[in-house]
């Protein structure tokens, strides 16, 4: 991919001549290394319904919480009870007018009979198209389905469930990252509360805070090492070391092949990009559970604890559909006890650029940002650097941030350098194999990594040499190239060309993209992540926007910024992000009745239903526009009504899209659309539906129900609804 930039493989470093260029005659003298706007919408669409969202789970019943929160299961016939009215609470409200979400209202049409007319409080027309489930993809990823609501039952005193099933319970936070990881855990039974970090490791006596995220398998693709001992393994011969396996989840590569960074190393025979991860998170949580257990003890109810995992801000639907499954395959999060519904729920997805700005929205005394101020945050990582912009809200003693414009990110993290850099030093030493077989390599990297590339200081630096010794001593002079007694000396202004220069420029670029888009101040702009201890990155960020920022700094722990706020975010039980901005818009393929446009644009697209009406396909109906603000758990509602040929006919698949595009399309061909996934509402436990199938006849009959929308930082949620009463619901996908 050419996110950075390619490396210098055919620049012209490959002439001599320009090379030698940047070496002095003479001796080379040592140097120490110190140093939205919002979519307007089209006139034929209506705004949604916007109801608040059900009741707290400490207002139900344990039981009725459970099943609630369960997030899947296919509806069954028979299976739903009526719900008591009002039994979720929900009070229909006006939506905010920045959401950029579309309602209208539908009626189905049967393909083989002629329908009866239609309720009259529908003013237009579907005609629904049931379409085969979703193929399993490669890594047998599955949209899901809808859960029965919870019977009712008598009603405990308000917040008995939930301090019951809250109280004291563990938060683990696992920062996933491509070149490290690291577990964070904390209860309110322990240390006051205070997050705590795993900081003792297999593989060494000395603490460290993240361990690398590298595994080494056998011939037979068993794991013999992970973390710091895989990465300090010495090569041998019938073994694979297997680092950066998270950059094949990125969506560029999962929707193309072709796009897999060529640079990475290879996947072991047999193995597959989710194999990596769930070994890798297996190794991690089976460690970590003893950690933990052996830190503070039986008192840890790690079987029940809350999992919190971070993704990058920049992943598509897919990556974090693959995440999760990985994570439940790897044990992070199981069925606890019999009657355990919910536990697939007890697994937390927070993008990496919120948790971050949870962290650094406690350090109040870092830079003092007050109510109403806005904060950037760069997350820059290992593979991928994230961005998004905050808002503070309310009081720091309630502490509660919103989001103010859709988040980025980008392939261009510290790893990057590294790949650079070995691409430079193969150049420099392409008359000279000796140093460069894997173990050679490996300890160049191994010394810029652990020295010079956080320490580089740009510029400033141009004149001095950065000394690397080499692992091979054959071959040790060549004073052209600069390997000089042993060791590759390579000046200052060339490693900035070469090196670091492509990746900061890109970080730089993100960061003016994503200020571009905020119409407000900006007051602070903190670096987190691993990649935030470079100090020429810090300093080109301070050159770039010192004047328009007042405040630009690394917090402490910036490194472990990502993984102490999801900690943090989990032990708080309540939201503390409360606004998202939709990444993407989310869009139905529907067929509605033709209008003048459609005879005027796609008269191909215009067929007549069996009752004679002129029906457009390939239409598009948005439900969430990209951009649109939204309130955590506010649902965006939209009517539909189907008509059924027989009581049998009870199914209804909505195919779902996404698309990136800002503009509004009213047709499939007018821009790059991503299928998403088949949504199946069983509408069988409707009254509506029980009512008019006991009672049709020949001619078919008509249901009337809703879809809701549920959105948060990642996730979206699938609700069927009628009269405002919830009757499932189901997890399918995520917006990060």
């Amino acid at each position: 991919m050419g996110c950075c930039g390619e490396p210098a493989a055919k620049s012209d470093l490959q002439n001599r001549s320009n090379v030698a260029g940047y070496y002095p005659q003479g001796t080379v003298n040592a140097q120490p290394t110190n140093g939205q706007p919002m979519l307007e919408k089209p006139q034929q669409f209506q705004q949604p319904v916007l109801t608040s969202p059900p009741a707290t789970y400490g207002q139900l019943p344990q039981q009725q919480m459970q099943m609630q929160m369960q997030g899947t299961g296919q509806v069954q016939q028979g299976m739903l009870p009526q719900p008591q009215q009002g039994q979720w609470g929900q009070q229909v409200q006006q939506i905010s007018p920045q959401v950029t979400a579309v309602q209208s209202q539908f009626t189905g049409y049967s393909t083989a009979h002629s329908p009866p007319p239609p309720p009259s409080s529908f003013g237009h027309n579907i005609n629904e198209t049931l379409m085969p489930q979703r193929p399993p993809s490669a890594f047998n990823a599955s949209a899901g389905s809808m859960s029965p609501p919870p019977p009712a039952l008598p009603m405990l005193p308000p917040g008995f469930a939930q301090q019951v099933a809250e109280e004291g319970r563990m938060s683990v936070s696992i920062d996933f990252g491509t070149t490290f990881s690291g577990v964070a855990y904390g209860s309110s039974r322990i240390a006051s509360g205070q997050v705590q970090q795993i900081l003792t490791w297999p593989g060494s006596f000395e603490n460290f805070r993240k361990i690398p995220t590298c595994l080494l398998y056998d011939e037979v693709g068993r794991v013999i090492a992970w973390g710091l001992e895989a990465k300090n393994a010495s090569p041998m011969a019938g073994t694979s070391k297997c680092e950066w396996f998270k950059l094949f989840l990125e969506p560029h590569a999962l929707r193309d092949e072709a796009a897999v960074d060529p640079r990475l190393p290879d996947i072991p025979p047999g193995k597959r990009p989710i194999d990596l991860i769930i070994d890798f998170l297996t190794c991690l949580w089976e460690y970590a559970k003893d950690q933990i257990t052996r830190d503070i003890g039986a008192v840890a109810d790690l079987n029940m604890a809350e999992v919190w995992l971070t993704v990058p801000a920049a992943w598509d639907a897919k990556g974090c559909e693959i995440m999760r499954e990985a994570a439940i395959a790897a044990g992070l999060v199981a069925n606890a006890r019999a009657g355990d519904t919910a536990w697939r729920d007890r697994l937390k997805i927070i993008t990496e650029p919120e948790a971050a700005a949870v962290h650094c929205a406690h350090l109040t005394d870092l830079h003092h940002l007050k109510p109403s101020q806005n904060f950037i945050v760069c997350d820059a990582g290992g593979g991928t650097v994230d961005l998004a912009v905050y808002k503070i809200i309310g009081q720091m003693a309630h502490l509660e941030i919103a989001e103010m414009c859709a988040r980025s990110g980008a392939n261009c993290g510290s790893l990057f350098l590294d790949l650079r850099f070995r691409e430079l030093v193969k150049t420099l030493l392409a008359d000279h194999p000796a140093h460069l077989d894997p173990a050679s390599l490996a300890y160049f990297m191994h010394s810029f990594s652990e020295t010079d590339k956080l320490n580089y200081s740009g510029v400033e630096d141009d004149d001095n040499m950065f000394h690397f010794t080499c692992f091979n001593v054959e071959d040790p002079h060549d004073p052209s190239v600069g390997l000089i007694n042993g060791q590759l000396s390579i000046p200052g202004n060339l490693l900035r060309r070469e090196v670091f220069d492509p990746v900061v420029d890109q970080v730089i670029q993100l960061l003016e993209e994503q200020l571009a888009r905020v119409d407000q101040s900006i007051h602070a702009l903190l670096l987190v992540g691993g990649f935030a201890g470079s100090e020429y990155l810090k300093q080109r960020v301070e050159q770039q926007f010192g004047k328009q920022i007042p405040f630009i700094a690394r917090p402490p722990d910036a490194d472990t910024a990502t993984l102490r706020g999801a900690a943090q975010y989990g032990l708080a039980k309540r939201t503390l992000v409360s606004t998202v901005i939709s990444p993407r818009s989310y869009i139905m393929k529907v067929k509605l009745p033709a209008e003048q446009e459609d005879w005027l644009k796609r008269p191909a697209y215009i067929k007549n239903n069996d009752a004679g009406v002129p029906i457009c396909e390939n239409r598009l109906q948005y439900l969430v526009s990209k951009g649109a603000i939204i309130r955590k758990g506010q649902r965006l509602t939209t009517k539909f009504c189907k008509f059924s040929q027989s009581p049998s006919d009870s199914s209804f698949v909505a195919t779902l899209f996404t698309s990136d595009s800002d503009k509004i399309m009213r047709y499939t061909d007018e821009g790059e659309i991503l299928e998403l996934c088949k949504w199946t509402v069983d509408l069988t436990s409707l009254p509506t539906f029980q009512q008019n199938a006991a009672t049709s006849n020949m001619a078919g009959f008509y249901t009337e129900f809703e879809l809701g929308l549920e959105l948060d930082s990642v996730e979206v949620r699938g609700i069927l609804l009628y009269h405002g009463q919830e009757w499932g619901r189901v997890t399918f996908d995520f917006l990060g």
